[in-house]
């Protein structure tokens, strides 16, 4: 089975037929689709001018789309990579629980359907990479520890 990197060189194979590199892009989404495979298929076409069941595409829209693809898989790669590296430390401090966020990390783990959507044929018009950023910095503020507020006393006015 292919991964990633071999289906996106597929992708952008010039001596491929268009039916073939839109079927390797296809693929990629069974690998990294953030909105699952059917959103993420309908965003990356209509970001690159495709029609989703147009069986040959223009090769040059369906390197687009695979870029944007990339691009997002960057930034979930990278989080992924800083995740990993602050488990790490915190084993290596012997912090052995996992916080609410690593609970999210692991439902999400791969990539796949982490925002999806209600209407597959309707996705957010952004694109993925920006999507991905405004998540991850979501759910990092969500976990982080509130500061506890100020006590008062009891009769004090305040």
């Amino acid at each position: 089975m292919a991964g990633f990197r071999a289906l996106a060189e597929q992708v952008r194979d010039p001596d491929r037929a268009p039916s073939q590199r839109r079927q390797a892009l296809r693929k990629c989404l069974e690998r990294f689709a953030p909105y699952g495979h059917r959103a993420t298929w309908y965003h990356l076409c209509h970001r690159a001018g495709i029609q989703p069941e147009d069986r040959e595409p223009d090769p040059v829209r369906l390197v687009a789309a695979l870029e944007e693809l990339e691009e997002a898989r960057d930034v979930w790669l990278a989080y992924e990579a800083e995740v990993a590296a602050r488990r790490r430390r915190e084993k290596h401090d012997g912090i052995r629980q996992p916080t609410a966020l690593d609970e999210w990390h692991r439902l999400t783990w791969g990539g796949r359907s982490l925002l999806p959507c209600k209407d597959p044929t309707a996705p957010p018009d952004t694109r993925l990479a920006v999507v991905l950023r405004r998540l991850i910095a979501a759910m990092e503020r969500a976990a982080e520890p509130r500061p506890a507020e100020p006590r008062r006393m009891v009769g004090t006015p305040g």
